[in-house]
């Protein structure tokens, strides 16, 4: 098969939400519908017997949420499915953010009783910066739920963008009996679910029969009122402002029943882009380029806490990657072995023969690979566009045997390198800093440090607030300024210099005593972009 064949047949998108939107559990049943697996987990259940596929932690499992992205791979419809579940909380959200560098759609699930919630509406920012095709799926029909005009209406004034349901809801709670396909113009009838697909689906075409209207009674009246009442008011759907990110297709579901989860696996197949080009410092790269390239955009660590292994997750931008093909870190100049390369169904790992763009590939490595670092057969080519955030809170970390002290620093080590926390080495004295942009990742530190480093660690309060990192044009005034500030100066996972303070008026301070110095809040890619807000 050729590339650009090989291209149009790949859909690589993220799942976001707010925390216990249904985020994960549709992610289940997306990977049931395409027969990834054949029997959904429980997301919620601590003592269940099963869990989702996407939830591999082990504290994921105990609490019941996602804190570290997944990547998942299915085939659906001739089509080569890539689908990342990101993390809900806000706590997570740099690796949300991650993520959806990553991806070339994203969808959007919403609670139908809260509507657009905070969180999603941060996810959706970045979204619309990088102009990420979205769609949308609203989610527990099966409970007492909004109105679905009202739904309609928060999520256009709220994200700013047109919504086009291709589905709308016959009922809701107890009297969800449904929903009615637009374009197929014919009603999709409501059944509770279990954890298995099913094709045995009612298809009701012929709704102005008086049996079906007594059946339904009320609400399939007022739902027929409401869908003539859309039908007179919503832009046709087009693809080109789908794509545009200025228009969203709207689902109508409930995915703990199963319900509405084929029609998003056939809108992500017909409607989502294949791979596009996308920028490198250099030079536009496009993915049917002979040349393979990719970047990492996240690494996890320990993934298998019996081998102390380290992933790196690389999102093929262009060319075909082939085992044992030789491949070099721009950064760097080092070779990368890929005989080992795998495939992801979230926790369990397929040795990978080939993989095209789009595909997100896991390599095995041990300190090589670095986020943001990108991967060719030779040209020197940055891609951009890979975000970290500076803490917003600060800790020290304290163990009780000492004698731990070497496992406390590779741990810390590994996890500042995976993202998962940013760790700091002060200019001055030995003690690590913790940096974070929510409070729970410093739980999931200590956890991660228990079981995968059997290391006790206890958090302790640091006096730092802020951070932000500090370039110069010129490196001497740089220096200067280092030393100068040396009790406030650490450095991060790629030693880029980070001045520390406690209130907000000691940053303003430094910024009018050295004019020459630069302060960021936000870094790209091993520290070779920043980025002043």
């Amino acid at each position: 098969m050729s590339i650009q064949h090989e291209v149009a047949r790949r859909r690589t998108f993220a799942i976001i939400s707010h925390p216990d939107a249904g985020k994960t559990t549709l992610t289940e049943k997306l990977l049931l519908y395409a027969g990834a697996i054949h029997i959904a987990g429980s997301v919620k259940a601590r003592k269940a017997s099963r869990h989702a596929t996407s939830d591999w932690m082990e504290i994921e499992k105990q609490r019941g949420i996602s804190v570290a992205s997944s990547v998942m791979q299915m085939e659906y419809r001739d089509c080569v499915i890539n689908l990342l579940d990101t993390p809900g909380h806000q706590d997570f959200s740099e690796d949300t953010y991650r993520v959806l560098t990553a991806v070339d759609a994203a969808l959007m699930v919403i609670d139908a009783a809260n509507g657009v919630e905070a969180q999603t509406l941060r996810l959706l920012e970045v979204c619309r910066a990088r102009n990420t095709p979205i769609l949308t799926f609203v989610n527990k029909m099966d409970r007492e739920v909004q109105p679905p005009l009202d739904l309609i209406d928060e999520i256009e004034r709220t994200l700013s963008m047109n919504a086009v349901p291709f589905t709308w809801p016959i009922g809701m709670g107890r009297h969800f009996y449904g929903v009615f396909d637009l374009r197929n113009k014919g009603m999709r009838v409501f059944r509770p679910g279990a954890d298995r697909a099913s094709a045995d689906e009612e298809f009701i075409t012929q709704l102005d029969d008086p049996s079906i209207q007594a059946r339904f009674g009320i609400s399939l009246s007022e739902a027929q009122q409401e869908i003539e009442l859309i039908a007179g008011v919503t832009p046709a759907f087009a693809q080109e402002e789908f794509l545009a990110g200025c228009q969203t297709p709207v689902f109508f579901g409930s995915a703990i029943n199963n319900f509405g989860v084929r029609e998003i696996l056939d809108a992500l197949v017909n409607l989502a882009p294949s791979p596009e080009s996308r920028h490198a410092l250099q030079r536009k790269v496009l993915p049917d380029e002979r040349n393979f390239s990719g970047v990492v955009f996240k690494i996890q660590a320990n993934m298998n806490p019996a081998h102390r292994d380290r992933i790196a997750f690389l999102r093929i931008c262009s060319g075909q990657f082939r085992r044992g093909m030789n491949l070099k870190v721009v950064r760097n100049g080092k070779d990368v072995r890929t005989n080992s390369v795998v495939s992801f169904l979230s926790q369990r790992r397929d040795i990978l023969e080939e993989a095209y763009p789009g595909d997100i590939i896991g390599i095995p490595n041990h300190g090589t690979l670095q986020l943001g670092d990108t991967l060719t057969e030779g040209e020197s080519l940055q891609f951009t566009g890979l975000p970290f955030f500076a803490p917003e809170i600060f800790r020290t970390v304290e163990i009780a045997d000492p004698l731990r002290s070497k496992q406390l620093k590779l741990g810390l080590t590994q996890l500042g390198e995976e993202g998962a926390i940013q760790v700091f080495r002060p200019h001055l004295g030995s003690t690590l800093l913790l940096g974070a942009v929510g409070v729970l990742q410093f739980e999931v530190v200590t956890h991660r440090l228990k079981h995968e480093y059997a290391v006790d660690a206890r958090i302790a309060p640091a006096k730092y607030q802020l951070a932000r990192w500090v370039t110069a044009k010129d490196q001497r005034e740089l220096q200067r300024f280092i030393e100068a500030n040396a009790h406030r100066i650490a450095y991060d996972a790629v030693d880029a210099p980070t001045f520390l303070a406690s209130y907000g008026a000691e940053i303003s301070v430094a910024e009018e005593n050295w004019p020459s110095i630069q302060f960021h809040k936000m870094r790209e890619h091993a520290g070779l972009v920043f980025q002043t807000q």
